[in-house]
């Protein structure tokens, strides 16, 4: 599993429109799952990201996590992170997962990270959003659950 993690002051996604889900502080993770992820990749990733010190204490050093300051995500599907630009200019998605695995493993995600105790708003699961972020710092960290 790879995940594009942003911290946020605030972040929302629409689907036709309409607000799929809103935090305010807290981390904007986009997902992308692998036909080999399973659900203990799931698991490695959501515990690694509740517990990543990307917030700033009162020193101003990054040293607390989500858990600490907030406890609040929102996570958006996003194949596009398995983008492979190798041969020519069309990106290849041919590593990105299967969508019924991906789908299962989006809310396997979900679930793992809420009970660990962050809340979980998420966009739609293929559906065409419309992302919207103020992302603090900027501090962006991609996570790969094949590096830890």
């Amino acid at each position: 599993m790879r995940a594009v993690v942003q911290r946020v002051r605030d972040a929302s996604v629409k689907v036709d429109g309409n607000i799929a889900g809103s935090i305010d502080k807290g981390l904007l993770i986009y997902l992308g799952v692998e036909d080999e992820d399973d659900e203990a990749s799931s698991l490695k990733l959501a515990r690694k990201l509740a517990a990543m010190r990307i917030f700033t204490d009162e020193q101003g050093k990054m040293n607390r996590s989500v858990l600490d300051v907030s406890s609040k995500a929102l996570v958006i599907s996003q194949f596009t992170l398995f983008a492979d630009l190798r041969k020519g200019n069309r990106p290849s998605w041919s590593r990105a997962g299967e969508p019924e695995h991906a789908q299962q493993l989006f809310e396997t995600f979900k679930k793992d990270l809420a009970s660990l105790g962050v809340e979980v708003q998420s966009g739609v699961f293929r559906a065409d959003m419309t992302v919207l972020s103020s992302n603090m710092g900027p501090v962006t960290v991609i996570a790969d659950t094949h590096d830890f």
